[in-house]
């Protein structure tokens, strides 16, 4: 196995992570922003109170991502697996 393909390898499987947690961030992000807006609108400062709803957001950006995610690991996967063979070469 050439230095080119192991270095490819890992740039995909890096790409691959940063894509995969993408979807969960995101959400946690967009639903942190809102609650924050909506506590500096109502003037409650209880930190613990956009826990929950981040929470509920990137399991929810999960539960919807995963058929996705799962497709994506499956097929780098199977591409490091035939890969394997080469690796004595």
């Amino acid at each position: 196995m050439s230095q080119d393909m192991l270095l490819s390898l890992a740039r995909e499987a890096l790409l691959l992570m940063i894509l995969a947690s993408l979807p969960p961030i995101a959400a946690s992000l967009v639903v942190g922003f809102f609650m924050s807006l909506l506590q500096a609108t109502t003037q409650i400062q209880e930190a613990t109170l956009s826990v929950v709803p981040k929470l509920c957001a990137a399991v929810l950006a999960l539960v919807i991502a995963a058929p996705w995610i799962g497709g994506q690991l499956t097929r780098f996967t199977t591409q490091l697996l035939l890969a394997l063979p080469g690796v004595s070469s």
